[in-house]
Order: C-alpha cells, then structure tokens, then sequence
C-alpha cells in the first residue's frame, strides 16, 4: 500500500471530530482555534524500537505507549488533552501491524477526547513522534519550578513494575506467572494521570511526570526550584509482585531509578494538603506521600528515619554503559 492511500485508510478517518479543529488532516497544515482565555501546551516525545520498547513488543502496545506518554507530559503541566501530529517510520506497510497499532493509538485518544490532526509516514528502522497539544486556563499551570521547603512530596499509583517487567524481558528476572500480566501492563500499557493533572492545578505547587526514574525525576523539580528532597524508602508505593520478586533492597532501587512509570510525582504546602487530597480522592487516583522537601539542594534517602545510600541510577540518553531505556 502506498503512503497517501495508508494515511487515508488508517488514519483519515477517525471517531473524534473536535469542533475547535478548523482543518485537520489533508492539507500541508492543520489549523486549531481555541479559547482566549486559555493557553496552548504542547510536548513531543519520540519512541525508538529497541530503545524505549523492547523488540517484539505488540503494536498495540507501542501504539497505546507513544500517545500515553505525550498526554502524560501534558498531565505534568495540568493540561487537557486536545489534539496530537503522529509521525511513523516503519520498515515496511505491514497492514496487520498498522491496524494494531491505530487500534492502540485511538483507543486512547477516544478516551481522552483527543483528535489526530496530522503527520507523516515514512520508511526506515521504527520509529514513532507524537506532538500532543492541550489548552490550560491562563496562568494556571503547573512547572518544576515552584517547590518550597517544607512542602510535602507525593506520587500517585505505584512505581517500579515497568522496570520489573524490563528485567523479566531481558531474562534479568523472573515474574511469577500470578504477576506478569499486571506487570507487563505496567511497561507496554501506561496510564496518563490527565485528571489528577488538572486537579493539581488548585494546589500543587510544583510537578513532572515519572518518565526517568524518581530520583532523577525529583532531581529535575530540586534543581528548578533550587531546594533538596528527602525520599522515605519506606513509604514509596511499591506491588506485591515488585517484592516478592526482587526483595525489598531492589524494590527500592528500582522505584528510584527504574523509570517508565508515567506517574506524576509533585509537590504541595502544608496548608493544601486536606483539600489536594479530598479532589485526587474524586478522580479515582490513588496518592502516596514520600517525603518532604528541604532547603539542602541535595536529594537524600531514609528508612527508618535514618539516612541511607541507595544505588540507584537513572537512565539517560547518550550515557555510556547502560541498558535500553522503555
């Protein structure tokens, strides 16, 4: 199949037709028309095979994966998901494999009210980039930059499975037959925290999305805000099946530094506690507090309210001597 009549069949048609969308796929450009009262934000991630999802991954999974992570990054700043660009390279038009993944791609965006508003198809090694855009009520985001000492460090759901599920792929572990579906959702399936985003709005006051792995991620809302962090071992939110796979020791490690939990990890007063909880009570998500931010402009870790060193290394690209990131 050709590139235009791929594009048509595949990608042309689709359930969501938001009406702030004036042109969307078709011409050279899209043209968007949103309210003046709100702003635009706009994040675009790329997803490389082998790289951010193991080899064999299913296409759905890698469709689901690349529009969760971009709306993710979204959540981060309190927006509302509203339109995405989608750029492919593929080796080949493997029709089987191309419906999969719009499956994966839409069912999401269905979900989250999301329009695909343009793109490219290309060939060579596989390769995704989304562009996602959302609007967010003037001068009502949410940044890095605004933690305090004495604000309180949250995170929502669990950490560390993604990171388990990369072990059991690479033969590193074993999961139990019991966990490794949980486990490997965790990995390919995602779940962008868009609506405790906007509910932060009212009361956090700094926030980013657990893309990295926890430590380097706090490391990101410290440096902006140019205060520390003290990360309580014991209170991070980890699975039955992280535990009892890896042991407690490693548990830790990995829900510092294993990365791709699309969580968001952020930050909130004394006074806005009550009231931040009471609304991600509302949305369905579940939030854990794990430490306190301090004027040290270090990152510290404690179990048992005493200070102790934890091995544990984020993923960054371009570093040498590291395993593939997903």
């Amino acid at each position: 199949m050709k590139e235009f009549e791929l594009i048509r069949r595949y990608f042309t048609e689709q359930v969501i037709k938001r009406k702030d969308v004036v042109i969307g796929i078709g011409d050279d450009c899209a043209i968007v028309s949103p309210s003046e009262r709100q702003n635009i934000a706009i994040a675009t991630d790329t997803l490389v095979a082998g790289v951010h999802f193991p080899e064999g991954t299913s296409a759905r999974a890698i469709g689901h994966k690349a529009i969760a992570v971009n709306l993710s990054d979204l959540a981060a700043m309190g927006a509302e998901p509203t339109w995405i660009s989608l750029a492919i390279t593929m080796p080949e038009a493997d029709l089987a494999w191309i419906e999969a993944f719009c499956q994966g791609v839409f069912e999401l965006c269905e979900f989250y009210n999301v329009q695909l508003i343009g793109g490219d198809t290309t060939r060579g090694p596989l390769s995704i980039t989304v562009t996602a855009q959302g609007l967010i009520p003037k001068d009502r985001h949410l940044t890095r930059s605004g933690a305090k000492s004495g604000d309180w460090i949250y995170v929502t759901g669990e950490i560390g499975d993604a990171a388990l599920a990369l072990k059991h792929v690479f033969g590193e572990v074993v999961v139990a037959d019991e966990f490794l579906d949980d486990v490997r959702k965790s990995l390919d399936f995602p779940k962008p925290r868009v609506l405790a985003g906007q509910a932060l709005r009212e009361y956090a006051t700094a926030a980013i999305d657990l893309s990295d792995g926890l430590i380097a991620d706090i490391g990101h809302i410290c440096k902006a805000s140019k205060v520390g962090a003290n990360i309580v071992l014991e209170d991070l939110p980890t699975s039955n099946a992280l535990r009892e796979t890896v042991g407690t020791e490693q548990a830790y490690e990995l829900a510092l530094a294993g990365g791709d939990d699309y969580e968001l990890l952020f930050t909130v007063s004394e006074n806005n506690r009550v009231g931040m909880e009471t609304a991600l009570a509302n949305t369905g998500n579940i939030i854990t507090c794990i430490g306190q931010i301090n004027g040290s402009e270090k990152i510290s870790t404690t179990l048992n309210s005493k200070s102790v060193s934890i091995n544990a290394k984020s993923y960054e690209h371009f570093a040498n001597n590291q395993n593939s990131k997903d």
